[in-house]
């Protein structure tokens, strides 16, 4: 399968490593200068969870034109990215080209959608974690499920097509007829451990080891849930927070949070798509949402530091 991999940061460039390692034609298509170079001149570094690192051969590019049209064009670029990134891309889609979105929060898809079409747009979720150690190096420190799915649900011969090529890269995939909901679930975590790594610089380990910080997840959860069920879409409080608890402890020592990453680059985060969106189906929905407010206006707050910071 011919791929593009649109952000070639601590995610993308791990995932479209692994495609590369199971035979497929893959281009990391990003911005930073330092990392096409990097890739291109040494190849792009792997380093797994015990510091084992492998080099694995791919073209980098912030040209598309450079790649033309692929069979998928992968989204992996932070949520206040999304429409410039998918604009100049359209050297790579063509009428057969599929755009799958793995990105964190919600409201990627509708932007998406609304510039090449919802015919061509999968959505889904990836618990893999990685790190971005330097240019053209990243750390790949924790492996999970990925869910996609249809917009309309449909179990697709291109879905399926599509889930094979992960699944044969040593990505686990579940095609799912209910992909919203995998994406609400995947939010029930981010608003959790997110804000809270940033704030506190915890590692993701640490975030289960001091109680008042477990009564602090427990309420954002509580109302993430409130707000989701409110909308049709059946979280359940007790198997999101077994989950979200035991992935934490699974994690690496150095599993680092991608907000965190965000704030020590001193750098915007996507605070507005994680409780931003809880805050905003509150709104809407008339469901008290403190907890997950408290959190934007604290990150925010420490996104106006970093304008200070800068000459």
């Amino acid at each position: 399968m011919k791929i593009a991999v649109i952000g070639a940061g601590a995610m993308g460039s791990v995932i479209g490593g692994l495609l590369v390692k199971a035979g497929n034609d893959v281009a990391l298509i990003d911005v930073w200068a330092e990392a096409i170079r990097a890739i291109n001149t040494g190849g792009l570094r792997i380093e797994d969870r015990s510091g084992k690192t492998e080099t694995i051969r791919v073209l980098a590019t912030d040209k598309p034109a450079q790649v033309g049209p692929v069979d998928l064009v992968l989204i992996f670029v932070k949520c206040y990215h999304t429409e410039a990134a998918v604009r100049n891309a359209a050297p790579l889609i063509d009428p057969q080209t599929v755009v799958l979105s793995l990105q964190n929060g919600w409201g990627n898809g509708p932007r998406i959608s609304a510039l090449v079409g919802p015919e061509r747009l999968i959505l889904g979720v990836c618990y893999h974690s990685a790190t971005v150690a330097g240019p053209g190096h990243v750390q790949h420190v924790g492996k999970g499920m990925t869910f996609m799915g249809e917009l309309d649900g449909k179990m697709t011969e291109r879905l399926a097509r599509i889930a094979d090529a992960f699944n044969k890269a040593d990505i686990e995939v579940a095609p799912t007829p209910t992909v919203l909901k995998e994406i609400w679930s995947k939010l029930a975590l981010n608003i959790c451990t997110l804000p809270t790594s940033a704030l506190l610089g915890f590692y993701a380990p640490q975030l289960v080891q001091h109680e008042p910080l477990l009564d602090l997840m427990r309420a954002l959860l509580r109302e993430a849930v409130a707000v989701a069920n409110a909308q049709g879409i059946a979280l359940n409080f007790d198997e999101r927070w077994e989950t979200i608890t035991g992935l934490l402890k699974r994690c690496a020592p150095n599993a680092k949070a991608s907000m965190l990453q965000d704030v020590e680059k001193a750098r915007q985060t996507e605070i507005d798509v994680i409780n931003g969106a809880i805050v905003e189906a509150g709104r809407r929905l008339n469901i008290p949402t403190p907890y997950n407010h408290a959190m934007v206006c604290m990150v925010k707050s420490l996104e106006g530091s970093f304008q200070q910071l800068r000459p």
